[in-house]
């Protein structure tokens, strides 16, 4: 199989795990990586609260060998508490450090920080910069972004030129502007032009949910790696029809009770680690268990039961007679 270096490290070119806020934790890192992502990227993290000593913040930054290689990501909007951000996630060794500047969610965009700075070019510029010159060469600095604020200032080309030469080492562009969240179709085009306007690596994500959707934006855009993100809810297995696609063999989706055997196993990792109560984590356990029967018969019922779940005895019994309720216990 084909492969590519990205931030140093050399991985098949098949697909990364998107950074996520409050989905792509620990387990589900591990997981996607068990699965065949052939990269992992921590969840959102505050500049701020990183530099101030924020237990939560310092929480997030936790990395486990099994996660690897794996980046932290980093936001923020005032280059100083950016630097410092940075100097401080070296502790915990990262294989590299991304910038975050796609987040489109209001708290985030309200600071100056996530897409807000596809507006401000000058002052993205200027946080790369920072971040690079704390890094102090130790490991890269990556950015990612979208294609502009909204369809009349798409800008990615441009912007994406001002990341390189403030010294990223590699590029993740979502192909979607910030007012589209994630609604509409992707631009893949915007993709193809940056990889055409830059030398660092390229990574290009949105609408991906196959391995045919992989292999399509690897010919329409050139890109160095695919990055999956929402797709991999309830179906951590895309990285492994992904991996079947490049190599051009034949891909078996999984039965229902393989999909319900794995979501217990990730409820089992989510309790394992984490440091909260079994009740605490089970409520945040329910959200993935909601996504493991997408389209199947029954599949509402199944969801309504999930989102009560306090004990993961109660998700093995759910499971059970889901399992016998459609013939297939």
């Amino acid at each position: 199989m084909r492969e590519v270096t990205i931030c140093g490290q050399r991985v098949p070119q098949t697909a990364a795990l998107a950074p996520m806020a409050s989905v792509a934790d620990t387990a589900y890192r591990t997981l996607c990586k068990q699965h065949g992502a052939c990269m992992t990227t921590g969840e959102l993290i505050s500049a701020k609260g990183l530099s101030y000593g924020s237990k939560g913040s310092a929480e997030l930054c936790r990395i486990t060998e099994a996660e690897r290689p794996m980046g932290l990501q980093l936001f923020g909007s005032e280059p100083e508490f950016m630097a410092e951000g940075v100097r401080r996630m070296l502790d915990f060794a990262p294989d590299w450090i991304d910038i975050n500047m796609g987040c489109p969610v209001p708290k985030v965009v309200t600071q100056g920080a996530g897409s807000a700075l596809m507006k401000t070019p000058e002052l993205a510029e200027e946080i790369v910069r920072a971040a690079v010159k704390a890094a102090d060469g130790k490991l890269p600095i990556t950015v990612k972004m979208r294609i502009g604020w909204d369809e009349a200032h798409v800008n990615a080309s441009e912007f994406a030129k001002r990341m390189e030469g403030a010294g990223v080492d590699t590029i993740c562009v979502h192909g979607r502007t910030r007012t589209q969240f994630y609604s509409g179709e992707a631009d893949w085009s915007q993709i193809a032009a940056v990889k055409q306007a830059v030398s660092v690596p390229v990574i290009g994500s949105g609408d991906v949910t196959s391995g045919e959707d992989a292999l399509r934006m690897y010919r329409e855009t050139g890109c160095d790696l695919v990055m999956v993100g929402r797709a991999t809810y309830g179906n951590p297995w895309i990285f492994e029809e992904i991996a079947t696609a490049v190599a051009g063999e034949p891909y078996q989706a999984p039965e229902v009770p393989e999909r319900l055997r794995e979501m217990l196993r990730h409820i089992r990792m989510i309790l394992d680690t984490s440091d909260k109560p079994e009740k605490l984590a089970m409520r945040e356990a329910r959200k993935h268990a909601l996504w493991y029967l997408r389209g199947e018969p029954h599949a509402a019922a199944f969801r309504a039961r999930s989102a009560q779940l306090s004990t993961y005895a109660e998700s093995e019994a759910l499971v059970a007679e889901y399992l016998r309720s459609v013939g297939k216990a």
